[in-house]
């Protein structure tokens, strides 16, 4: 089995960590909605690169005042 020589010091450690934290991800404006989406990820009303690829359900409030009416 391997046995380090030296002590690792405390500045080598953390400066070998100083890439391990986790990062926000990287966020843009869906160009349809204007919410905040992933990058290369389905918008939340189902469209992608200007396309619209899912159909999507309309939100359960909507449909209740549009049958009441």
């Amino acid at each position: 089995m391997a046995v380090p020589k030296h002590k690792v010091t405390r500045s080598k450690r953390n400066m070998r960590r100083a890439h391990d934290a986790i990062g926000t991800g990287t966020y843009e404006e869906c160009p349809s909605t204007g919410e905040l989406k992933l990058r290369h990820h389905v918008s939340p009303d189902g469209s992608y690169r200007g396309k619209q690829i899912l159909k999507t359900k309309a939100p359960k409030a909507a449909t209740e005042t549009a049958a009441a009416e």
